[in-house]
């Protein structure tokens, strides 16, 4: 993708500061339980971060902070094809899910095992 004008014409991956002993947990929860595809991360960034994965062309890097504190109100938002199946998938898990503070119908808010915040929001046909 190009613009000649050097807009922004969209987003890589998005950053999730995790704590350092993190890396099993956040697989647990952003593979296993969310269903995130896990992919391999470059040979000249080991050591700086712990996983990535990707939901389509966009990706999410993980990378551990010695003074990592959670992210009360920035948070991702990710598109996801069944809300509800999700969000019964993060309540068997033992995850609340919240609408508390939507914006709308169709969107909802849950802690990641680190405290992050993180929306999901329905792809609507």
């Amino acid at each position: 993708m190009s613009d000649a004008n050097g807009a922004v014409v969209g987003i890589d991956h998005v950053q999730i500061a995790v704590p350092v002993d993190g890396e099993e947990a956040a697989r647990a929860f952003y593979v296993e339980t969310i269903g995130f595809n896990e992919i391999p991360r470059p040979v000249t960034g080991a050591g700086r971060s712990i996983l990535w994965v990707a939901a389509g062309d966009q990706q999410v890097h993980f990378r551990p902070d010695p003074e990592f504190r959670p992210g009360q109100f920035a948070h991702p938002g990710f598109l996801v094809g069944d809300i509800v199946a999700l969000v019964d998938r993060l309540q068997a898990a033992g995850y609340a899910v919240s609408t508390e503070q939507s914006v709308g119908p169709g969107r909802f808010h849950v802690r990641d095992p680190f405290g992050n915040r993180l929306e999901f929001i329905e792809v609507r046909a």
